[in-house]
């Protein structure tokens, strides 16, 4: 925080965040004065004055040209501007035309305001950074033996159990022991609303509790929370480089070279095939060197892209990377998992059907005391049914999930298996005729069988049913209105749950029954008929589809670590109809690009020919050189609005 009463704080301040703007400012005065001593003929007070703005200007783009020489053995457009800087001082002490002295230091002028506009315009980009890191408090309350301590937050442990009182900042990831209340969870998700919250919830770092005295227990460490995952993805965002920008990188310093060969032809054959007087050679050469570099294009991508990438979280969608936020500008074909995607994922017991030597409260408990140390949705669903029917669970040992099957594990020294039929059934003769009638039946109404086997007894089956989310089918309308050519669903499921959710929301096409590899095969074949496909899901089964897709995009309020971790793009709020917004960012930035690129070019044209015909002047030309610059640097921070 700045105190506006401190000497000099605010300057202090500018001084520290802002230098390269300091540097233009300066050296804009330095200029100004001098072209004024001249003009009163103070010719020793100008030429200083000029000589200092020079220096003060173009400090910064003589290092790092003479830097990336030195290091790279490369040209790059930094060290282009200040030999044309020196050889307008040159030419102008040669022919002691000193306003030559003013072209050169009006070109670092121009150079150094357009590096400082560009300073000012990703630090508007990192203020988002640097709001995530203020988001949580720097101490947390904690209650050991029913007695208050205040420790740092960084030194939080797994188990310690925070006090959050009414009002209070969220200081770290954890789930709520005891209290209920309401937390505005926008800095974090982008939700509006603030979400209720009770014993057993999540809660995030950086929220704000409502009106209700919360008591918290850490289950992760304060490093590991989504928001420090969250601001380490966005500094990996920032300073990682599409594509797109690499080979303009590799562009320009080729292209440098370029310049400089044709620089020096055009410094020495003039004179002799076209009888320009060596004054006005050197000069149009100088001119050349300006208006030819490719200042422009460089700033064409990456300004557009981070901000880009600021408006997306500031709206709780997490690009993690700028090559991920041009790709989802080209996508043409979506693949959607099912369960916690096109549907809340919410699932819940609908029906339990025992057999005869068995109960459901049978049923239930087996399947629960395994699917307690489950994460899937599903196993929420079968917990929260043995808790609304008061059923105590038992102890479970060796507990293993079999990804897209269902889970296996001991109760008691008796081997169990909870799953699909083909999973859980392995192996297992003389099925009672009276459960896989019941069992087609379920799969016919939609639903999701599921079988409990317990040693050598089959105990019976429960259905599954989930809630398709409301605003999915008009997902899916207003994705095909911007021009997304195929919808897919895909899902583990029965076909006839996968075909009930199908015509609800209307995809264009499902598959069922499908294993994580299953889903991976047709990603790859989707891929093979169209151009970029992206893969929306949220689940541990759905993260190898998610890698092998043009672009993964996870659904984050529900998804699971391995999702997240996977995922190229994180809607936080957990709400599907981001995704939209995420498309129309990704088409937006692109648009502004391509916008971008053609300004640079065409600015270049169109004064390298007023050039070759004597109608530019050195200043006009860095003035219409860095004037495209800065045009194309504010059309790509449009995409902050």
């Amino acid at each position: 925080m700045i105190h506006q009463s401190a000497p000099f704080g605010k300057l202090r301040y500018w001084l520290r965040v802002y230098p390269e703007a300091i540097a233009a400012l300066t050296c804009a005065l330095l200029t100004l004065m001098g072209w004024l001593a001249l003009n009163q003929s103070w010719l020793g007070w100008g030429i200083w004055m000029l000589m200092a703005a020079y220096v003060i200007g173009g400090r910064d783009s003589c290092w790092e040209g003479l830097k990336t020489l030195w290091q790279e053995r490369e040209l790059d457009v930094d060290l282009l501007m200040i030999v044309a800087a020196i050889g307008a001082a040159i030419l102008g002490f040669w022919q002691q035309q000193y306003y030559f002295l003013v072209d050169g230091a009006v070109l670092i002028l121009i150079f150094a305001a357009s590096g400082a506009l560009e300073s000012i315009a990703m630090q508007r980009t990192e203020r988002n950074i640097r709001s995530l890191m203020e988001l949580t408090p720097d101490t947390a309350r904690i209650l050991q033996d029913q007695q208050e301590r205040t420790i740092a937050t960084e030194v939080l442990q797994i188990g310690d159990r925070i006090l959050i009182k009414p009002g209070e900042i969220v200081p770290t990831d954890g789930i709520i022991y005891e209290g209920r209340s309401t937390l505005n969870q926008a800095p974090i998700t982008g939700e509006s609303l603030p979400q209720p919250k009770e014993p057993g919830d999540e809660v995030f770092a950086g929220s704000i509790n409502g009106r209700g005295a919360l008591l918290v227990e850490v289950h992760k460490s304060p490093q590991s929370s989504l928001i420090q995952r969250i601001i380490q993805l966005v500094e990996q965002a920032k300073t990682s480089q599409p594509p797109s920008v690499q080979s303009l990188e590799r562009f320009e310093r080729g292209y440098a070279r370029c310049i400089v060969v044709i620089g020096i032809a055009l410094a020495v054959l003039p004179p002799f095939l076209l009888n320009w007087n060596w004054e006005t050679t050197i000069y149009r050469a100088l001119i050349f060197l300006v208006v030819a570099s490719p200042c422009a294009l460089m700033a064409a991508i990456m300004p557009t892209l981070l901000s880009g990438i600021a408006r997306g979280a500031r709206q709780g969608i997490l690009f993690k990377d700028g090559a991920q936020l041009e790709t989802m500008g080209r996508v043409v074909a979506i693949a959607f998992d099912k369960t916690g995607t096109l549907t809340t994922g919410e699932l819940e017991v609908s029906e339990v059907i025992p057999a005869p030597h068995s109960s459901a409260e049978e049923v239930i408990r087996t399947a629960a005391s395994l699917e307690a140390y489950s994460e899937h949705p599903l196993a929420r669903g079968i917990l929260k049914a043995a808790e609304t029917r008061g059923i105590a669970l038992l102890a479970a040992m060796e507990v293993a999930a079999e990804v897209g099957a269902g889970i296996t594990g001991s109760l008691q020294g008796q081997r169990v298996v909870v799953g699909k039929a083909k999973f859980a059934l392995a192996g297992l003769a003389n099925i009672p005729p009276n459960l896989d009638r019941e069992s087609q039946r379920l799969e016919d109404l939609g639903q999701t069988a599921i079988w409990v086997v317990r040693g050598d007894r089959i105990l019976g089956l429960f259905a599954i049913s989930d809630r398709v989310r409301p605003s999915a089918a008009q997902l899916l309308a207003a994705l095909k209105s911007m021009g997304i050519q195929t919808t897919v669903m895909l899902t583990g499921d029965n076909a006839a749950a996968a075909r009930g959710v199908a015509r609800t929301v209307g995809v264009d096409v499902t598959y069922s029954d499908l294993l994580p590899e299953d889903k991976v095969e047709i990603i790859e074949q989707l891929q093979q008929q169209y151009d970029t496909v992206a893969m929306v899901g949220d689940g541990i089964n759905d993260a190898p589809a998610l890698a092998r897709a043009s672009l993964g995009i996870a659904m984050g309020g529900a998804g699971s670590d391995v999702a997240l971790e996977t995922a190229d793009v994180v809607l936080m709020a957990d709400r599907l109809e981001e995704l939209v917004q995420a498309i129309r960012i990704g088409k937006k930035a692109r648009r502004i690009i391509k916008q971008n690129i053609t300004l640079a070019l065409t600015s270049v044209v169109v004064l390298l020919i007023a050039n070759f015909f004597n109608q530019l002047t050195l200043p006009a030309g860095v003035l219409g050189h860095e004037g495209s610059t800065l045009l194309v640097t504010l059309n790509g921070l449009r995409m902050l609005r």
